[in-house]
């Protein structure tokens, strides 16, 4: 199964407990400032061209941990996978 996250830049104070429970090391600090001043988690997946390289597996360890509710994770199930890198071609 794939997975892949989404961070709301604005609601992230970037604490870094998403980066310490993440089993694949997919989050990391940016380098740039949100609105409110915070260095906001991001996910590397975002800056992947190829979906197949994508380590996340959609654990969910990350918005659980959030103190800051500004995760969302999302599964894909092998075939959609396999779907998406088909059509891309």
């Amino acid at each position: 199964m794939k997975g892949r996250i989404e961070i709301d830049r604005d609601l992230c104070k970037g604490c870094g407990l998403c980066i310490t429970v993440c089993p694949k090391e997919q989050i990391e600090i940016s380098d740039e400032l949100n609105s409110s001043g915070y260095y906001p988690a991001a996910f590397k997946g975002n800056a992947v061209n190829d979906v197949s390289l994508i380590k996340c597996t959609g654990c969910a360890l990350c918005a659980i941990t959030c103190p800051d509710v500004a995760i969302e994770v999302y599964r894909e199930e092998k075939a959609e996978t396999e779907e998406k890198q088909k059509a891309e071609l």
